[in-house]
């Protein structure tokens, strides 16, 4: 087998014990030998072990004792026991892999071992597909889907590393939350972790926010200060909407990166800080970067591992999970009633576009629990969301193509003039969705793209129309 693993041999006899390591060897798997139950104990508890051939007859303990104790393991080893006596169906049944009766063939040892080894790395294969699956939240998101999973996977891999991270992803998806949680997970979790957001910071602060100051360098500067640099010395700095900062102070952060050198503004004197540096920006950054407010340098400087939040509306059910979150946190903070929202109500929270991603959502469901009480969240309780006609229906005249073209889709005219002229939000969210179909030559996943929400939504809404025909 490729991959090295680790054997337990428990067996009194020496003769038997070196005999079965010499035929298991050519494997290429760490073998060990314990003549003793308590030997075998602490070999276990020391050391991760794969396959135990156990002997049920010791001189100190009865091997079902070592058979019992190893099943108690959350993960435990594959176990064969070797015996020449009566007690082979009370091992079976104590949850023992297989049986090996005395004396046995070098060929059924190998055989048996191997068969143990491979069961074993399936079981745990399966084990971590379904911890992955079933993971509901990680580092405080709310979340299961497929690209959120891979969110947390990058995480996990690069907490430990000293490697520079660079998250992009719109406003409200949780940059700040993923730089926190590669601080927490990784091995400068005891130092300090220092948040930036370079866009609230006034150009002519920022230099000295970051390097610090000393006394009498500018006007107002009546202290030593130290800036953020000295204060995540050891840790981690989060530079958030890194675009925002000015093009010739990003010089000199490259500079403080290559070197972890830095001069504070108005000292000679430069500073030395060992930082771990994860940055961030909602905005496309080579975009940025073809619009020169991003270096390119400090870009690829930054980004040795890039991670992408996704969107809320490419979450898809996710938006539920993270709903019925807040509505559980606000409704104990407000003392009220809620257990859930109503089906429609569930509907209506996946078919939104979400502009304004988690923190909108949040938004909403603490203004349903501050000013609504009840057990279910029902359609009259949602607030006004900026998902309105304009974000939805077209300017006029943008609909005569799909016209031309004969298509089935109801048409959208102009924003209405008069107030009996409003039409539900759902009628005209379904008919500007199959226009937009019918624009794209009935390719659903072009009109997702074109419409900014996943297919999903698409398909979600469809079953939502029920019977009736969609224009396509």
């Amino acid at each position: 087998m490729s991959q090295q693993r680790t054997i337990l041999i428990v067996e009194d006899s020496p003769t038997l014990a070196m005999t079965s390591q010499a035929h298991l060897e050519p494997l290429g798997h760490t073998i060990l030998i314990a003549g003793d139950g308590a030997t075998a104990f602490a070999m276990l508890r020391d050391r991760p072990v794969d396959c135990v051939l156990l002997d049920l007859k010791l001189p100190d303990i009865d091997g079902l004792e070592i058979l019992e104790d190893i099943r108690r393991n959350p993960d435990p080893p594959a176990v064969i026991v070797m015996t020449a006596n009566a007690s082979l169906g009370t091992a079976v049944r104590a949850g023992a892999f297989d049986y090996l009766v005395k004396p046995f063939a070098p060929e059924r040892l190998l055989t048996t071992v191997g068969n143990a080894l491979q069961t074993q790395a399936l079981r745990r294969e399966v084990e971590t597909l379904r911890r992955t699956v079933e993971r509901t939240g990680f580092a405080g998101f709310v979340g299961s889907s497929a690209p959120m999973q891979a969110v947390y996977r990058i995480i996990e891999a690069a907490a430990n590393s000293n490697a520079s991270v660079f998250i992009t992803g719109e406003s409200g998806t949780g940059k700040e939350l993923v730089a926190e949680a590669l601080h927490k997970m990784g091995s400068r979790q005891s130092r300090p972790f220092v948040a930036l957001n370079c866009a609230a910071i006034p150009r002519d602060l920022m230099e000295s926010t970051i390097f610090g100051h000393v006394k009498g360098s500018f006007s107002g500067a009546v202290n030593d200060q130290e800036g953020a640099a000295a204060r995540a010395n050891g840790g981690t700095l989060f530079l958030d909407e890194l675009g925002e900062m000015d093009v010739m102070l990003q010089t000199k952060l490259l500079r403080f990166i290559q070197t972890g050198s830095y001069q504070r503004v108005g000292d000679l004197r430069p500073c030395q800080a060992d930082i771990r540096f994860v940055a961030a920006t909602n905005r496309d950054p080579l975009a940025a970067i073809a619009h020169g407010t991003l270096r390119e340098d400090l870009f690829y400087r930054l980004c040795v591992v890039p991670i992408r939040l996704p969107a809320l509306r490419e979450r898809g059910d996710d938006i539920l999970l993270i709903a019925r979150h807040f509505l559980q946190r606000f409704t104990a903070e407000e003392h009220k009633k809620f257990t859930g929202f109503a089906p429609e109500v569930e509907a209506r929270l996946l078919a939104l576009p979400w502009p304004g991603n988690v923190r909108q959502l949040q938004n909403v469901v603490r203004n349903i629990t501050v000013l609504h009480d009840g057990k279910l969240v029902t359609l009259d309780m949602l607030p006004e969301l900026e998902t309105s006609i304009t974000a939805l229906a077209a300017p006029p005249g943008v609909l005569a193509p799909a016209l031309a073209m004969g298509s089935a889709a109801p048409a959208l005219a102009a924003l209405p003039a008069a107030a009996d002229a409003i039409e539900p939000l759902a009628v005209a969210e379904r008919a500007y969705i199959e226009n937009a179909i019918a624009l794209c030559g009935g390719n659903l996943q072009l009109a997702a793209r074109r419409l900014g929400i996943s297919p999903s939504t698409i398909y979600r809404k469809k079953e939502g129309w029920g019977g009736e025909a969609m224009a396509v």
